[in-house]
């Protein structure tokens, strides 16, 4: 079963984590085909019936992305704006090419686990950020798995000061590509 991973990362090339795991994905073509979004459509001119014929080519999704501002890059909205057209995604005239796909999120968020509680800093939990894409997916009667995290090292508010963000070490960075590989082997 291959699966295609939509790498949604505006600038995969100073991303950390992102990249990591792009690199570790593309050791195995035969099982995963990474698609950089950003790579691919850098005028923001999506080929739907491209994207559409990936997608139907593939077993599995997954959407793989950076939070930005509690949600998902730009591009990636229009992607799934673009392509899960009504007739191809969901709808009463076909729409079924989502149905029972298997379907699943990887993302990297800067802050902290612990802010992302109802306790913590910003007061909701990644699952709940993350529940209209769930939603999406549900709509669509696509198998929903859930999502794959790493969670950063985020300063306090006003100690951001530029190149001083905490990076992960060589090991969690490896720890972490294994972990997401495990994550998608087994949606």
């Amino acid at each position: 079963m291959r699966t295609l991973v939509i790498v949604a990362h505006p600038s995969i090339e100073t991303s950390v984590i992102n990249k990591q795991w792009v690199e570790e994905l593309k050791k195995y073509p035969e099982k995963y085909t990474v698609h950089e979004l950003h790579e691919v459509y850098p005028d923001g001119n999506i080929d739907v019936k491209n994207e559409q014929k990936l997608v139907e080519s593939h077993d599995n999704l997954v959407l793989q992305f950076p939070i930005y501002w509690f949600n998902c890059p730009p591009l990636l909205k229009k992607w799934l704006d673009d392509v899960l057209t009504y007739g191809w995604a969901y709808g009463s005239n076909g729409g079924d090419n989502l149905k029972n796909r298997k379907v699943a999120l990887a993302v990297s968020a800067g802050i902290k686990i612990e802010d992302y509680s109802e306790e913590g800093r910003y007061g909701y939990t990644l699952e709940h950020l993350l529940s209209p894409f769930e939603s999406t997916f549900l709509y669509c009667n696509a198998n929903y798995r859930s999502f794959f995290a790493y969670y950063g090292t985020e300063n306090e508010p006003g100690e951001n000061v530029p190149g001083t963000e905490k990076e992960p070490s060589a090991s969690q960075m490896v720890k972490s590509s294994l972990n997401y590989l495990n994550f998608v082997d087994n949606l």
